[in-house]
This record gives structure tokens, C-alpha cells and sequence, in this order.
């Protein structure tokens, strides 16, 4: 099972894109003094550009993914074995106010609500989502699926 939750959207980039569009029209088609080109080539650039790389790194940072390879919030990645999926059934939204963000930083993005994870070695870390219950659900799917594969589980034959 795959659940991704993407960190961030382009909407703020598309927004600040046709907001600049309809300055250069407004400048094209009303009359008085024009701005300089030197700026229009300075602002089509530098604002879209500091808008873009806002976007992207909030697409890096936070974007959360749930795999066969485990649950994976921007460069940090937890592996399914290490997930106590017990604790994670009975966990609450927010609970452990405490406990560290999951893919660094010092408290949980705007917008987001924190589904404490506890670890198997009694960690217990916060996984930024927007939708609390689907991230549990894919969760306990993918623990579930990686426990019936573990090694134990297979015949003498790899069967």
C-alpha cells in the first residue's frame, strides 16, 4: 500500500504568476509613464523565482510517503519494523505536544496536526499531516502488510 501526502502545492506559485500577468497588462494598456524594463525583467524573475523555491522545498521538507520501504517525511525515513503499531491504534491526534517533528524543525507546519508515532525503542516522534486518519490507516495497512512477510512468517522453502 502507498499513501503520499504531498508537503506542499504550486497554487501559491500560480497565484503570484497571473497576479504579475495582469500587472504588465495593466501597465500595457493603461496610459501615463511606463515602468522601466529593467525593472518588469527584475520582478518576472525575482518574485516568481523566491515563490518557486518557497514551493519546492515545502514539496521536499514535508511531503510524507508511506511504503514497502517505510514511512519516509522528507529526508528522514522510519522503517515499518520499528513502528509500534499497537500504540499507533490507540494513539490520539496531538497528544504528545513534546515530542520532535518528524522531518526536522522546531514545531509542526502551518496547517498540519501532529500523529504521534511511537517507535520501537520508545521514542515516540510527531508525523506532520493534514489528514490524520488516512496517514494511521496506510500506517497500520503497511505495518500489517510487512509483518506477513517477515521471516518467520515464510515456510522452509521461502514459500
Amino acid at each position: 500500500m502507498t499513501y503520499v501526502e504531498p508537503g506542499g502545492s504550486w497554487r501559491p506559485f500560480w497565484l503570484v504568476a497571473g497576479v504579475l500577468g495582469l500587472f504588465v497588462a495593466w501597465d500595457l494598456l493603461l496610459p501615463g509613464p511606463d515602468v522601466p524594463p529593467l525593472v518588469w525583467v527584475l520582478t518576472l524573475v525575482g518574485v516568481p523565482g523566491v515563490v518557486a523555491i518557497g514551493c519546492l522545498s515545502a514539496r521536499r521538507v514535508w511531503t510524507v510517503r508511506v511504503d514497502a520501504g517505510g514511512l519516509t517525511v522528507g529526508r528522514e525515513q522510519v522503517p515499518l519494523r520499528d513502528v509500534d503499531a499497537t500504540a499507533l491504534r490507540e494513539a490520539d491526534v496531538g497528544v504528545d505536544a513534546g515530542a520532535p517533528v518528524l522531518g526536522g524543525g522546531w514545531s509542526l507546519p502551518r496547517g498540519r496536526t501532529g500523529l504521534p508515532l511511537r517507535l520501537a525503542d520508545g521514542r515516540t516522534v510527531l508525523v506532520p499531516t493534514r489528514d490524520p486518519a488516512a496517514l494511521r490507516a496506510a500506517l497500520l495497512g503497511s505495518v500489517r502488510d510487512a509483518s506477513d512477510r517477515s521471516p518467520g512468517a515464510e515456510g522452509t522453502l521461502g514459500t
